[in-house]
């Protein structure tokens, strides 16, 4: 089964690039800069920053669902991101070496399945997920964290 994954929008956060730390502080985010690599994840690059990069640590409503299932939760995104990046039929490089949970809904919004992988099993996770007709899109999550990571959908 095939699939994609991509980034985040730089459109949802370029706004932010660059503000004040005071004027950031008073939307409850955050700027950050990275020390080490793994470390800091960027939703939008879908890979980690290098130490020295400056990403924003805020609050994203990850599933807008009209469902119990809706969530939101604190991510990393790099400042200056300029490009989501999209990975087919493999796994982008912030899912390496973490374990990640994988979160399966319905066309509504609803769980219909939930599942856990890492590196290699991960991808063959993915694909049997996207084989059952009731999946029509999987929410991957960083497991030690929580932190909604990137949205994999069916490849075309």
């Amino acid at each position: 089964m095939s699939f994609t994954i991509t980034g985040l929008s730089p459109q949802d956060f370029s706004h932010l690039f660059g503000l004040p730390d005071d004027v950031l502080r008073e939307r409850n985010i955050v700027r950050r800069t990275a020390d080490a690599r793994p470390g800091y994840p960027c939703r939008i690059t879908l890979e980690d920053a290098e130490p020295g990069e400056t990403l924003l640590l805020l609050n994203h409503q990850s599933h807008a669902a009209a469902t119990p299932y809706a969530s939101t939760y604190a991510i990393f995104v790099r400042e200056g991101a300029a490009e989501a990046r999209t990975f087919r039929d493999e796994l982008p490089p912030v899912f390496l070496n973490r374990p990640v949970a994988l979160r399966l809904f319905d066309a509504g919004g609803m769980l219909v399945g939930a599942d856990m992988g890492m590196n290699g099993e991960l991808k063959a996770k993915i694909e049997a997920a996207l084989a059952r007709p009731e999946v029509a899109y999987i929410h991957a999550h960083n497991a030690m964290h929580g932190c909604f990571a990137a949205e994999i959908r069916r490849g075309e």
